[in-house]
């Protein structure tokens, strides 16, 4: 869980006596929140400064102890802490409701940004998560409409509710079935027919631009063994020319036949050897 504190989003100290109260008996689960306003996305550097801002609403317009919720969830997936395991939440709709679950909200508008984002579902997973293991909070899951009149926490996201709150998931490439049918349009597309691949033979290239992958993977197969002769033919050649050279420097008195065969082998060696496909 990308778990943001009180203290590393900024938030203001609570007031008491309220905002200190603590949970009288375990919770019996958790409701799931939206904003209920519009709201736009934004940088996750700007999400602290956004949560302070729900916060400084609830203290400063609604007279509340502190921040409603127990978390809170921005679209990147970090959680924020509000009230926090121990404190009873005030987002609920009533004392009884706010005593029997924990309040998670997720940064999504009734207008705006309206769906919640995988990232975002998998932080408010997190924040279940959290409340059940440590809270402690049984496995009741609900939304905010669940016992109170009201339309949060919004269509998508108690949709997501509904369904068990699972995480986001992408299959594989892998793991994706494909038909039968799919697979033969695959083979015909990729292995067999033209316009895959630009040809790299020059000779053919204005004739046909394109190639197949079978066709192409058959030139690489060709180059690689014209290569590999054309290296053995110039080692064997290399050799010779050097015995060449030492028989040569040999029969010179004042020149120095390893340095001459040292400077032949490496002008040799550094030859640039081309892979042409067209010859």
């Amino acid at each position: 869980m990308k778990l943001v504190t009180r203290s590393q989003w900024g938030a203001r100290a609570y007031l008491t006596p309220n905002g200190a109260t603590l949970y009288s008996r375990s919770r019996r689960g958790v409701k799931v929140h939206y904003l209920g306003t519009a709201y736009t996305d934004r940088a996750h550097d700007k999400c602290a400064a956004y949560v302070r801002q729900i916060q400084a609403q609830h203290m400063d317009g609604n007279g509340w102890s502190d921040i409603g919720y127990s978390f809170v969830v921005c679209t990147h997936g970090y959680v924020f802490e509000g009230r926090g395991l121990k404190r009873r939440n005030s987002a609920n709709g009533n004392t009884a409701l706010n005593e029997q679950d924990y309040a998670v909200m997720a940064l999504v508008g009734s207008s705006g940004l309206t769906k919640p984002t995988g990232p975002q579902l998998d932080g408010v997973r997190d924040a279940i998560d959290h409340c059940r293991e440590t809270g402690p909070a049984g496995n009741w899951l609900g939304g905010h409409r669940d016992g109170y009149a009201t339309a949060c926490p919004g269509a998508a996201l108690y949709a997501w509710v509904q369904k068990g709150a699972p995480r986001p998931t992408t299959k594989e490439e892998d793991d994706m079935p494909i038909s039968d049918a799919d697979a033969e349009k695959i083979a015909t597309k990729v292995l067999t027919i033209d316009g895959v691949i630009d040809n790299p033979n020059t000779a053919t290239a204005k004739a046909n631009p394109y190639i197949s992958a079978e066709t192409a993977l058959r030139n690489i197969e060709i180059v690689a063994r014209r290569t590999e002769t054309r290296v053995a033919a110039l080692a064997a050649t290399n050799t010779e020319l050097v015995k060449t050279v030492a028989t040569l420097a040999a029969g010179l008195g004042d020149l120095d036949p390893e340095a001459i065969v040292a400077d032949l082998t490496a002008a040799i060696e550094g030859i640039d050897i081309r892979l042409d496909a067209t010859t």
